[in-house]
């Protein structure tokens, strides 16, 4: 069996490694990022099982099957809530709730050894498992943004903002108005918080508003250039992985 450990603490990714050795398992690879991982992939045939962390170091975990169809099993490992634990239960070969304990992951292991899902609804899976994870039902999405000037609080509705981007490891929003404000935070803490209707994830590092796309462009490579309103300090390329999902999106 060809194992994958994908975990971003790695005392936590040790241990695991520790007991799977114990129930006769051979951990062939430990990844611990969002980048390491898509790097990984690339590059290397795809394990029978993975053990993946959601929440990683520079991202969410489900980024990975957004850019690699992935061929593998998965058996989740978390600290969520019981409503996403739950959720991943319905969809996944099954979910570990760390501190993990020795008998759940016996318990997980011979529950893949006995399934061997397909490939096709893995894929499935994990669509929707995305989807209970960040669009429950009623969920409410931010509607506006503080941004502390000096003494003063500015207070900056979405549908004024024309993007966010990442610049040098810092979140920025960008809006109508011409004008970068610097806030807290990743831009994939701020993707799940976001209204899908009206924000798109065109690639790594911008997330745009539709209403702030001025022009689209054919691009090198399948891929699509973004021309907004006022933001022009680089360019903005859709992603050749996400083309189809934004032209979509743009209905």
């Amino acid at each position: 069996m060809n194992v994958l450990i994908i975990e971003d603490e790695k005392p936590a990714a040790r241990r695991l490694n520790r007991m799977l050795n114990e129930l006769g398992i051979e951990v062939n690879t430990m990844l611990h990022s969002v980048e390491e991982a898509l790097n990984w992939f690339q590059e290397n045939a795809h394990p029978d099982l993975i053990f993946l962390d959601i929440q990683l170091s520079d991202g969410l975990s489900f980024e990975i099957f957004e850019e690699i169809p992935v061929k593998s099993a998965i058996i989740f490992t978390t600290a969520y809530d019981e409503y996403a634990l739950k959720a991943f239960k319905l969809n996944s070969i099954d979910y570990l709730l760390k501190p993990i304990d020795d008998d759940e992951l016996k318990v997980a292991v011979n529950k893949y050894k006995e399934q061997q899902p397909a490939e096709s609804s893995l894929q499935v899976n994990i669509d929707e498992i995305r989807k209970l994870l960040i669009n429950p039902i009623d969920r409410k999405y931010k509607k506006r943004f503080t941004i502390k000037i000096g003494q003063h609080i500015k207070i900056i509705h979405t549908d004024n903002i024309e993007c966010l981007y990442s610049e040098n490891k810092a979140t920025y929003i960008h809006t109508s108005e011409n004008r970068n404000y610097l806030i807290d935070y990743s831009l994939e803490h701020w993707h799940d918080q976001l209204n899908p209707e009206s924000f798109f994830r065109v690639n790594r590092t911008y997330i745009v508003h539709v209403n702030a796309i001025k022009d689209i462009v054919a691009y090198s490579n399948s891929r699509l250039k973004l021309v907004l309103h006022s933001y022009d300090e680089q360019e903005i390329i859709v992603s050749r992985e996400r083309v189809k999902d934004f032209k979509n999106w743009i209905g």
